[in-house]
């Protein structure tokens, strides 16, 4: 995730229960969209001050891919997929220039977790990369997480965190191919990994543009979780990608045989799952994207289509997760770090609903903004010059009914 060509793009708030029979038409779902949005200085202030500490010598400095989940304690767990480490130096940086910078031989990981406090202070981040590499030249990703049972009726709690395993990869491919959906199992309250899972294996599924991984969000709604998920290793000539659903009985993410995946028609243990949303051109979704749910509506947000999914966030509704999925809807572009006369070289992705941090009917939105280049080592060593190009941003966004 740290290189970016196009834009990648694009776990539930105020949830009432809607049941499976419900569609279009029903009183409790209405079409819903953005009607304001504002920059939320507040939480991104906090990662900017936590990355830039100099008393930290080998923690968190900057990364993308941002998720989040409330412990049962109150504190918030952060997950990121790609993650620089080490320190940062004040400004000017080594080209005159009024950045905070960190060197460019700086560590970088493919994921890491900081943990904030109950009063909103990030206190610590976890020895990193938090979840290993499965084998060379490959690596995973963390997405959405949920605090479940230990088992279903127990007490004792953990928190399971889906992830996307990956291969390097070439040509289209540069952000890796994708291999598998699995489930990290955390213990609580010392966040140690217990065991990893696997309940998706692509690796057997020979065209890679038909890959699905799931967990980029997910949805309680009734007795079900709903796992959304994208052919997200996506060719770079394709303008949109399609979005798929999944479902696991509640409490039950780190059982494979538990899972069923929509086909169309029905939810089914195996078979050639079905998109619910994208036509691969003016609908669909990024590599990564948020729903919630609200007063019985289902909101997706995701990066636009085309050109304008370097910049503008959009949305759709459906009355289910199954769809039919409405939209797009108008969208807005949020704030990038001001960088002079290089602004056009960044780019906005992958926003993430923050259900724990919403609140006075207003939804926290992150987003993630790298720079744009085709070589690596090109974006590393600008993204390193200003440290501000490669963290989390956040806006604050209120859903009204769609006229």
């Amino acid at each position: 995730m740290l290189v970016l060509l196009l834009a990648l793009a694009c776990a539930a708030v105020l949830l009432i229960a809607l049941p499976d029979d419900d569609r279009e038409g029903d009183d409790a779902c209405q079409a819903r969209t953005v009607s304001s949005w504002t920059a939320d200085s507040k939480v991104t202030g906090a990662f900017a001050r936590y990355g830039d500490d100099p008393a930290r010598a080998d923690d968190w400095t900057g990364g993308d891919g941002t998720h989040s989940v409330r412990l049962p304690d109150g504190r918030l767990l952060w997950l990121f997929s790609d993650t620089f480490l080490g320190q940062v130096h004040a400004p000017p940086n080594p080209v005159g220039q009024p950045h905070t910078w960190r060197d460019t031989t700086a560590p970088m990981v493919r994921n890491s977790a900081v943990v904030m406090s109950r009063s909103g202070t990030l206190e610590r981040t976890l020895p990193a990369p938090l979840f290993a590499d499965p084998a060379p030249q490959q690596w995973r990703w963390p997405v959405a997480a949920k605090v479940e049972p230990r088992s279903p009726g127990s007490s004792e709690k953990v928190v399971r965190v889906l992830l996307w395993a990956r291969s390097t990869g070439t040509g289209p491919w540069i952000y890796g191919v994708p291999n598998a959906t699995e489930v990290a199992t955390l213990s609580l309250p010392d966040l140690r990994v217990e065991g990893i899972v696997k309940v998706s294996d692509q690796s057997a599924v020979p065209d890679l543009d038909e890959r699905v991984l799931y967990g980029t969000t997910t949805v309680d709604d009734g007795d079900w979780t709903y796992v959304f998920g994208g052919n997200d290793g996506k060719a770079v000539s394709r303008p949109a990608s399609h979005a798929y659903v999944a479902r696991v009985p509640k409490g039950r993410l780190a059982e494979p045989g538990a899972w069923r995946y929509w086909d169309g028609e029905d939810w089914t243990e195996s078979g050639k799952p079905r998109a619910v949303l994208g036509d691969g051109e003016r609908k669909g979704v990024g590599s990564a994207f948020t729903v919630v749910r609200v007063k019985g509506t289902y909101v997706l947000f995701t990066m636009a289509a085309g050109a304008e999914g370097l910049t503008t966030v959009t949305s759709y509704w459906a009355c289910s997760p199954t769809g039919p999925w409405h939209g797009p809807a108008k969208g807005f572009a949020p704030p990038l770090p001001k960088d002079g006369a290089a602004e056009q070289d960044t780019a906005a992705y992958n926003p993430q609903a923050h259900p724990a941090l919403s609140r006075d009917g207003r939804l926290l939105l992150s987003y993630d903004v790298n720079w744009l280049d085709a070589a690596p080592a090109s974006a590393q060593a600008n993204v390193s010059r200003n440290v501000s190009l490669y963290r989390p941003r956040f806006v604050s966004v209120r859903l009204a009914t769609a006229q």
